[in-house]
């Protein structure tokens, strides 16, 4: 049973370096080795960026299609930014500049959806209206 735990404890404290690894790298310009690295950061970069938009959103009270196509732009121009200008990436070697930006952005649209109504309605919903 020891042996087991300290194979457990050992694969985790591995796999802990690992991500402290990829994001130090994520974060400095670097010569990505692993696609599937690099589609990983982009992926859970734009999570977090898609939660931060929702909580601005929220906090100043956009709404509707404008509020919409600015996370869209924002959210794409940032990632875009990011593997283009700052990694210096080939677009053609992930597929095209259209497999870059679809990396997540769903997950991110839901995440933003998510936090932007949680928000919005937390600090700008009077209440229930009674008749």
């Amino acid at each position: 049973m020891s042996t087991k735990t300290s194979t457990i404890e050992k694969s985790s404290s591995a796999r802990a370096k690992d991500v402290k690894s990829m994001w130090a790298k994520a974060i400095t310009k670097t010569e990505w080795s692993d696609k599937d690295e690099f589609l990983d950061v982009v992926y859970w970069a734009r999570q977090v960026i898609g939660i931060l938009i929702g909580i601005a959103w929220g906090i100043f009270p956009l709404k509707g299609f404008i509020a919409l196509f600015l996370f869209a732009a924002i959210n794409c121009g940032i990632v875009y930014l990011y593997c283009i200008n700052f990694q210096g990436v080939d677009e053609e070697a992930y597929g095209g500049v259209w497999e870059l930006m679809k990396e997540g952005f769903m997950t991110s649209f839901a995440c933003f959806l998510v936090t932007w109504i949680i928000f919005y309605t937390g600090l700008h919903f009077d209440g229930l209206s009674r008749d």
